[in-house]
């Protein structure tokens, strides 16, 4: 029999109205969202289910898709005691996620914290001066070569799957970025519609900020293995923890890597707690002959999984 992961998705998954049925289904959820809401000082459970236009902004994007990734792992644990897995990972955001997933963070802490993530992040540059792009078709290796030539700062930010690499940087450095990169032979650049650039460099100064925000809240050995997006290895031990969380603002999500790993060790079955399907469609070109689970609403539980 194989191993199982719990992989959870990371900011784009969002939708409105997600987790509405778990909430409606369990008194103990709707208890949780008065908590968070209280902790906030804002209500996140009308965003979520009424308002795109503020869902859409990091600040609620962030703790909104964690608490909805809790909501539908909370009603898995209820429906499916038995499933128990071996690792957890999250990409970028998703691994407050796993860390929650893995009891190493509370919750209603982790909502909080991915609240003052967000905003921090959102305030890292000004409107206009970051940006970020898909390069699609083109060896990773090669991206990083090019990169090096650009003047400005432009970085990797994501290794999603074979085919997907995402860069960050200065908005004038990532456009040239890809008008060479297209030269170069990807098949397509595709600029992303968000105005922080994640996961570069231009982050750095907010995480020494970030640090003394994650001061305040408890962070423990986690019961279950988390894969770091840093190192692609299992994190084990809460002060390591802290120190990835900060360094998680200007690092590269190694997702590629996280997922090989997962595999290598005898993974076979992954399981994506949250909405849509990007975890699901990236690990499929990641690995082959593994087993998906797409785990959005109460029903893809109840209809078995």
């Amino acid at each position: 029999m194989g191993k199982k992961a719990f992989v959870f998705p990371g900011q784009g998954s969002q939708q409105i109205g997600m987790g509405k049925d778990v909430y409606e289904a369990y008194p103990e959820i709707q208890d949780l969202y008065h908590r968070v809401n209280e902790r906030l000082g804002f209500d996140l459970q009308q965003i979520i289910f009424e308002d795109e236009q503020k869902l859409n902004l990091t600040q609620y994007t962030q703790p909104a898709l964690v608490l909805t990734s809790y909501s539908l792992l909370y009603a898995l644990r209820k429906i499916r005691p038995d499933i128990i897995p071996d690792y957890t990972a999250g990409h970028s955001l998703g691994e407050f996620s796993a860390l929650v997933a893995s009891d190493s963070i509370d919750i209603v802490d982790a909502v909080w914290i991915t609240h003052i993530r967000g905003k921090l992040m959102q305030e890292a540059v000004p409107e206009g001066v970051g940006s970020m792009a898909a390069i699609i078709g083109l060896p990773a290796e090669e991206i990083e070569k090019t990169l090096k030539e650009i003047s400005g700062i432009v970085e990797i930010a994501n290794y999603n799957s074979p085919e997907q690499t995402v860069i960050s940087g200065e908005k004038e450095a990532v456009e040239k970025a890809m008008d060479v990169l297209k030269e170069k032979g990807a098949k397509k650049v595709v600029p992303l519609a968000v105005s922080v650039p994640a996961h570069s460099s231009l982050l750095r100064e907010k995480a020494e900020e970030f640090g003394k925000y994650l001061d305040e809240i408890q962070i423990k050995d986690p019961k279950i293995p988390v894969i770091s997006n840093i190192t692609a290895r299992p994190l084990t031990e809460a002060e390591i923890i802290r120190k990835e969380l900060k360094e998680h603002f200007y690092s590269p999500v190694k997702w590629i890597q996280s997922v090989q790993f997962m595999a290598s060790q005898g993974v076979d079955t992954f399981f994506e707690i949250g909405p849509k399907k990007v975890l699901t469609g990236l690990v499929r070109r990641i690995v082959k002959g593994v087993n998906l689970v797409n785990i959005q609403t109460l029903e893809d539980i109840e209809k078995g999984v």
